[in-house]
């Protein structure tokens, strides 16, 4: 039985721990003791309240085990990462951290360890796909649009936020990159918004975000290449507003002989109104595009994922879709699946068929399921 320790028990880090903990030893830290109480009551889990900031305590806590994933909030992420990799333990990441990181390759070959960034629902199975059909094709357009959305739409922002509002306010202002005639555009987050129907949804409405990541650089003989996020119609512009009224200003504002950061407060605001409580029903949409040559023929290959709520295990969509990623590819670097040493995006994982093959099936024994279909054009 292997080893795994999850840096992190919010609602992501909660669903891999339980997914692990059936058949490999799981540990999970976290500074909430709250988040750590409710799984070590209710699974064979053990816990332990942590300071990931504090390198002497984390270094101490890992030491023991054969592998970590790092499901800690967006800005912790690359300190964490850096940490664990000089102990020379193989990792997991799924904190969606702003930095880029592929540098950090040569000292995770010097310190011999496998580290699988982005590895995600999206950024994460995207990437997986496209390195996988791009070992087989002359991939002309990739794109993917992906939402994670409350089933009940509640006044006024019809959403609900499974991860940390930071990291979702992240994506609503850091500027958008994608690839079109094999040259990087940027665009304003938020931009370019159009309505899409989907069967299982209704009317969404997509707009750019900056979710290629690491697939701008790894794939780039792609020549065209998009990403965007997915939400209730008229929500896109209710951000929007409170951007451009400044609630989003990085830059003090002094009241009364006090300062403060309206985005701090904005937060504050928001984590309580998009707060996804254990229970709530929402579910998880994404739709992924590959459009190209393969054996002469021009085709478009179609991967949507439809997955709700799990009301059995009671864990959130969001949590299972992106988590269990995360978990897949966890178990298969433990079975010896996938042993390369270094800094890995999702697609270089993906390239490799039997890694493709073993990930998508490890979804869909949990009922998560990316339907292809296929069509000439």
């Amino acid at each position: 039985m292997k080893k795994i320790i999850i840096l992190g028990a919010g609602m992501v880090g909660k669903a891999m721990a339980i997914d692990l903990s059936k058949k490999h030893k799981v540990k999970s830290v976290d500074i909430d003791k709250d988040s750590l109480e409710f799984l070590s009551s209710n699974y064979n889990i053990d816990t332990e309240v942590l300071d990931v900031t504090k390198e002497a305590n984390l270094s101490k806590v890992i030491t023991d085990f054969d592998l970590v994933i790092s499901a800690v909030p967006g800005f912790l992420g690359l300190q964490t990462m850096k940490n664990v990799i000089k102990n020379k333990k193989d990792l997991v990441d799924i904190s969606f951290l702003p930095e880029g990181v592929l540098d950090l390759d040569e000292m995770a070959k010097e310190h011999g360890v496998t580290v699988v960034m982005d590895c995600g629902v999206a950024p994460g199975m995207p990437n997986i796909i496209a390195g996988y059909h791009n070992e087989l094709m002359k991939i002309e357009n990739f794109e993917y649009m992906v939402g994670g959305l409350p089933k009940v739409r509640t006044f006024p922002f019809e959403y609900k936020a499974p991860f940390s509002p930071c990291d979702v306010i992240e994506e609503y202002t850091r500027p958008a990159r994608y690839v079109e005639n094999r040259e990087i555009v940027i665009k304003p987050a938020m931009s370019d918004t159009e309505l899409l129907e989907f069967e299982n949804a209704g009317t969404l409405e997509a707009f750019n975000s900056d979710g290629l990541r690491s697939l701008i650089y790894t794939l780039n003989n792609i020549p065209n290449m998009k990403e965007k996020t997915l939400r209730f119609p008229g929500h896109i512009r209710m951000i929007q507003a409170l951007k451009a009224a400044g609630f989003l200003d990085l830059e003090p504002l002094k009241i009364k002989d006090q300062e403060f950061v309206p985005f701090e407060i904005t937060s504050e605001i928001l984590f309580k109104a998009w707060k996804l409580n254990p229970e709530d029903k929402e579910f998880t949409i994404m739709r992924i595009l590959v459009q190209g040559e393969e054996n002469g023929v021009n085709k478009e290959i179609v991967y949507d994922l439809y997955d709700e709520y799990d009301p059995i295990e009671k864990i959130s969509s969001m949590a299972r879709t992106t988590g269990f990623t995360a978990t897949a590819t966890a178990d298969m670097i433990l079975n010896n699946v996938f042993n390369e040493k270094g800094m890995f995006p999702p697609e270089m994982v993906g390239k490799n068929p039997t890694c493709f093959n073993y990930i998508l099936k490890y979804l869909k024994e949990r009922n998560i399921n990316y339907v292809k279909s296929e069509r000439e054009i």
